[in-house]
């Protein structure tokens, strides 16, 4: 009886934490395996690196809490990040308003792929496949298809280390709010209801297809302000920022316990999915694996999480 009830309250902790427990065994497995991985260089490293991806999975969480999926990030981030180089480079803007212009046009490209969700009833997957396609066509015509070199003390002074890393307080102080908005306000209540049930939540006289909206246009931002993030560090705006980042940005939704058919996602847990990702990927940088092993290692990551969140979800009805 004892030996059951250790087993149970065991596998209790697990479907709870699991992806805290995940993140704890690979943090150690990385220090083993790397002298260099926990230093200080390398751990600032990888916060600077993941201040762009935390913001994308973070806008692409409440998409999914709403059932729905967003492949335009980063296309998006592509686009805010060339207008904000531009903005700095052309017309000589303080970085303050250029970054505000990106995550602006952000905005704009996720209300677009939110009105043609919510009002022209188009399916999530369609519609931001389409405005993924539009936003990265115009970072390249917007640009000429040609690199822009930022000046040292404009975009990059949110990697500057005078000024303590700007991108890394940023995305923390962005973490805090959306975890009260998640969990002490209405919307964050609401969002998780319209996954959960929409149809319920209309006929409580609730506007779902602003809610629905919403959530579009802040994936959208919240991806911009990230492509702002990346051309930052790279001190340099492109039209081929953001490869890839929204399928990454569904990889750490996913780890993070989200459930793509809506309704279920946590804020920290999904931040603590990208923390994983980085992990992964920082480690096998460290060890000279070549890029594209890493992606084959990723993807049977992400296929384990999707069977581990299957196992848990099956184990919550039986704990």
């Amino acid at each position: 009886m004892e030996q059951r009830e250790f087993v149970t309250k065991a596998k209790k902790i697990f479907v709870e934490y699991n992806t805290y427990i995940i993140f704890v065994l690979l943090f150690i497995i990385c220090s083993v395996l790397s002298d260099q991985f926990f230093t200080e260089m390398n751990i600032r490293n990888i916060l600077l690196q993941r201040a762009a991806p935390v913001c994308a999975a973070i806008g692409m969480l409440f998409v999914i809490l709403t059932g729905g999926i967003d492949l335009s990030v980063g296309s998006v981030m592509a686009f805010a990040a060339s207008l904000s180089a531009i903005c700095v480079t052309s017309h000589g803007w303080h970085f303050i308003p250029a970054l505000a212009a990106g995550v602006v046009s952000g905005a704009v490209f996720g209300t677009l792929t939110g009105v043609l969700v919510a009002y022209a009833n188009m399916q999530g997957f369609v519609a931001s496949l389409a405005v993924m396609t539009i936003a990265r066509g115009a970072a390249f015509m917007i640009t000429n298809g040609t690199p822009i070199k930022l000046a040292r003390g404009t975009l990059n002074i949110l990697v500057d280390r005078a000024y303590f890393f700007p991108i890394v307080i940023i995305s923390v102080i962005l973490i805090i709010i959306f975890i009260l908005i998640q969990n002490y306000t209405s919307y964050g209540r609401l969002v998780i209801a319209i996954g959960s049930n929409s149809m319920a939540v209309e006929l409580a006289g609730i506007r779902v297809k602003r809610y629905v909206l919403s959530v579009y246009m802040l994936s959208g931002a919240l991806s911009a302000l990230g492509g702002v993030f990346i051309a930052a560090r790279a001190s340099t705006g492109s039209a081929t920022i953001g490869s890839g980042q929204e399928l990454e940005a569904i990889a750490a939704c996913v780890i993070g316990g989200a459930s793509l058919a809506g309704g279920r996602g946590i804020v920290f847990r999904t931040v603590i999915g990208v923390m994983v990702l980085a992990l992964i990927g920082n480690i096998m940088n460290l060890m000279a694996i070549p890029s594209y092993p890493q992606d084959v290692i990723k993807g049977i990551i992400i296929i384990l999480a999707v069977l581990m969140q299957l196992f848990t979800g099956k184990s919550e009805k039986n704990v």
